[in-house]
């Protein structure tokens, strides 16, 4: 592989990586792991890392400082995962080098990986109706599913960008649900109310945080398991808080 690089490197390399994968949704363990292999990779055999959701620490044996990288954003992006755990297969086989590794981790960083709103929104849309219709919902309310489910999403997209606590963002784009549900079968257009309601929330829901906190804490990283599960929990909060309030409103 060359010279060896710094330690400093090294170490920036680790955190880096970590924080790429724990902002878009990887579990605890696999980032604790992929950084005890990159840092393996290149001679040292011990090092530390403990990774939280909203923290990452890491440290090596030796005089060296301990680094801590703040998490201060946390979304789904899957593909940077994926992207990370590549770089990190070619550092194990001596495939790139310490500084190759690095800008490559910098270009995703940096990198717009996610679907196009557009693309997002109209997901959720068609995956409401067939949510209706997995609950046994009617054929008839498929396509009022699919409005309030498409409008409820876009709602939860842009009210995160203008509400910084998620919860208000997540309570009103349920709450919408809620009324797009109730006006529907008002009108005569819906006629299963709770279906529509059950089907359109269901992109909401935060399925990923809740099977990345069940798979943390079977691997033993309980303060992660239980702080994913909480924010999945009060998630589902919102959501259930939204729907009833328009229940109690009718």
């Amino acid at each position: 592989m060359g010279n060896q690089p710094k330690t400093s490197e090294v170490i920036e390399l680790c955190m880096l990586a970590g924080r790429i994968m724990m902002e878009s949704g990887a579990e605890t363990y696999r980032v604790e792991d992929t950084m005890t292999r990159i840092a393996a990779s290149f001679g040292i055999d011990h090092s530390h890392s403990f990774v939280t959701p909203t923290g990452i620490i890491f440290s090596i044996d030796g005089d060296d400082p301990s680094k801590f990288n703040r998490i201060s954003k946390r979304s789904t992006d899957l593909k940077k995962v994926t992207a990370v755990n590549s770089i990190s297969r070619q550092i194990s086989n001596v495939e790139i080098t310490a500084r190759e590794a690095l800008i490559e981790l910098r270009r995703i960083e940096r990198a717009n990986l996610a679907y196009p709103i557009w693309l997002q929104i109209f997901a959720a849309f068609i995956s409401s109706g067939c949510f209706l219709i997995m609950f046994q919902g009617r054929w008839d309310d498929f396509i009022p599913a699919c409005v309030a489910g498409g409008i409820g999403f876009s709602c939860l997209i842009y009210l995160h960008r203008l509400l910084e606590i998620k919860f208000f963002a997540e309570f009103l784009s349920s709450f919408i649900i809620g009324l797009l549900a109730f006006l529907f079968v008002h009108t005569g257009i819906g006629n299963e109310v709770d279906k529509i309601i059950i089907g359109s929330v269901m992109p909401l829901v935060p399925g990923l945080l809740i099977t990345n906190a069940v798979r943390d804490l079977m691997a033993g990283h309980l303060v992660s398991g239980i702080s994913k599960g909480a924010d999945a929990s009060l998630t589902a909060f919102a959501i259930g808080s939204g729907i009833a309030a328009v229940f109690s409103f009718y």
